[in-house]
């Protein structure tokens, strides 16, 4: 591990860093250029100790986890999170992390159900009206596991999103090869179903796009939306937004679900 240059990588940031990028007050008494050592510990959720080793070069080889963490601390781009990783000589995982302009856009849009996945197909924010729509999103946020293993709203449209979410669960397979969460799940789709491992076996391909499905929801019965997914690639992350048809009712029962 090059600890020395993950050091000098580490301070560099927390010192370009502006408070207010993070979301912490400046104060005219700030010193500090950029961040304090003990603020990028706190947004990063570790002790002021481990981080201060980090950063002189006298840390252990941080886990995915923890460079997950210091990369939304210290709001890291794609290229700066992949950097970071490979000065600790760790492998990156799938962003799991969402940047708060792409949760704001989610809340901008009350009238469309609009969820955030991962490249595991978590589901790692979700407005309202989705939660209202799909159900516990919070305790089952894994699409592929509520369409295999049971647990997601019944409807239209299962065996297309049978496809989709294998050929998209292969290629993460493929780019994150040593993710310990990935290769739990899949390891958990394989044995607990066989419809997984049979679609699996046929290495499905699938770009994302426009569907229409339709949901049956437990108190306002069949819903038929439409699902348009917006990529952002530069996490590997899918947003997600689900309206009806303009005067439909399922558009009406949209917006009784929305309040």
């Amino acid at each position: 591990m090059a600890r020395d240059e993950l050091a000098r990588f580490l301070r560099d940031r927390r010192e370009h860093l502006r408070p207010a990028d993070a979301g912490l007050p400046g104060g005219p008494r700030r010193r500090t250029p950029g961040l304090r050592r003990e603020e990028v510990a706190g947004l990063a959720a570790m002790s002021v100790d481990y981080y201060t080793r980090l950063e002189q070069g006298r840390g252990p080889r941080p886990s995915p986890r923890i460079l997950d963490a210091l990369t939304g601390a210290l709001r890291l781009g794609a290229a700066e999170r992949t950097h970071l990783f490979r000065l600790a000589e760790v492998l990156p995982g799938p962003v799991r992390r969402v940047r708060p302009h792409v949760v704001e856009l989610l809340h901008r849009m009350p009238a469309a159900g609009a969820i955030v996945t991962d490249a595991t197909y978590d589901v790692v924010a979700w407005n309202p009206l989705a939660a209202a729509l799909l159900g516990d999103l919070a305790t089952r946020p894994n699409l592929a596991r509520r369409r295999f293993l049971g647990g997601g709203p019944s409807g239209s449209g299962a065996e297309e999103f049978a496809r989709i979410a294998v050929a998209r669960l292969r290629a993460a397979s493929a780019r994150y090869p040593r993710d310990e969460r990935l290769a739990g799940l899949l390891a958990e789709l394989r044995v607990g179903s066989g419809e997984f491992a049979e679609v699996w076996d046929t290495h499905p391909v699938h770009a994302p796009g426009h569907r229409r499905k339709t949901i049956d929801h437990p108190e306002l019965g069949p819903i038929r939306v439409n699902c348009d997914v917006l990529a952002v690639p530069d996490d590997d992350q899918q947003v997600v937004f689900i309206t009806a048809d303009p005067g439909s009712p399922s558009a009406r029962a949209l917006r009784r679900l929305a309040g």
